[in-house]
This record gives structure tokens, C-alpha cells and sequence, in this order.
């Protein structure tokens, strides 16, 4: 478990997750597909249970390439970052990690923080050398993050998601450990 004080004063705690918050995840991510086009999935498109939650939570704590850390405001949940590496030899040491925010937490600099606790503890435990992600090639203000932090522009994907009726191209970016 870790605590920083934000800049407006508020306490975020950041810790693992536990089988028992799988129910608030779900929550979660039903709150934040009606939030932001940025996701891989809008609203009522989550398509798991919070069974399925439960066991991808009970997964990762498992397994020794991956991660799932909660961010928690003022003891509210504020967000989420995940991370599974490969489960064979050839590509357990490199995997794609989700994150997101909500909305009324956006601006606080959680987002960073947690994907500083990604990177921290990719190079503390020895397994992980490559973390990867995609982003919307129009999301300007994560492709700066994610640049500020080290991750470098390896590729485009072009038509990767469809929102609307329009499609989208993808951004691949990754970071060496």
C-alpha cells in the first residue's frame, strides 16, 4: 500500500486489489464506458460479470507477471491500472496494461501515479521487461503522458475501433524495463 498526498490536498491510496472488490470494479467500469470514448468498450459493452472480475483479480494476484492495483481518493475508488504479462516462456516478460480513471478524478495526476506504480514495480520484480499499450491516435493529452513517462510510438493501427459509426486508429507505444 501506498500513500500520496495530491495537489489540491487529498489522500490517494494506492493497493493491491482483492477478490472482494471485484463487485466496485464492475461498478466501476459500468461508470467509466458512460465517460470517456477512450476505452476499448462504451457504456453497456463491459460484457463480464463480477464473477469474471473476481477470477481476472484472483489471476493476477497469482501470478507473479502481473498486477492489479487499486487508486483510492479520500476512500472512494478513483481508479484502476492492470497488468498480465504472457503465460508462456516466449512472452511472459512483456504484456499490455488497462487503465482508467473517473471522470470527477480526472486532473489530479492519478493516471500518472499509477503508471509509475506499474513501472516501479515492473523493475523491482525482474520478470517484466517490455510494458505495452494502445491508445487513440486522437488522445492527445494520454499520448503526452504516456511520452513524459519513457513509452515510445511504435506503430499505428489503423480502423482499430469503431464508436458511432466512425472508425478509429490506434497509437502501439512501449516501454523497455
Amino acid at each position: 500500500m501506498k500513500m500520496i498526498t495530491l495537489s489540491n490536498g487529498r489522500q490517494l491510496r494506492i493497493r493491491d486489489a482483492i477478490k472482494s472488490d471485484a463487485s466496485a470494479m464492475h461498478n466501476h467500469f459500468n461508470q467509466v464506458s458512460t465517460e470517456s470514448d477512450n476505452l476499448p468498450f462504451g457504456e453497456g459493452e463491459f460484457g463480464k460479470s463480477v464473477e469474471d472480475v473476481a477470477q481476472y483479480i484472483v489471476g493476477c494476484i497469482t501470478k507473479d507477471n502481473a498486477i492489479y492495483a487499486i487508486a483510492e481518493v479520500d476512500g472512494k475508488l478513483a481508479g484502476y491500472i492492470s497488468f498480465e504479462g504472457g503465460w508462456r516462456p516466449r512472452n511472459r516478460h512483456i504484456g499490455e496494461f488497462g487503465i482508467a480513471i473517473k471522470k470527477v478524478f480526472w486532473g489530479l495526476g492519478i493516471g500518472c501515479i499509477l503508471i509509475q506504480h506499474l513501472i516501479d514495480w515492473a523493475k523491482q520484480g525482474g520478470i517484466i521487461s517490455k510494458i505495452n499499450l494502445k491508445v487513440k491516435s486522437d488522445n492527445t493529452p494520454a499520448i503526452k503522458l504516456y511520452e513524459k513517462l519513457g513509452f515510445r510510438y511504435e506503430g499505428k493501427i489503423i480502423k482499430d475501433t469503431l464508436i458511432n459509426g466512425i472508425y478509429y486508429d490506434v497509437d502501439c507505444m512501449g516501454m523497455e524495463i
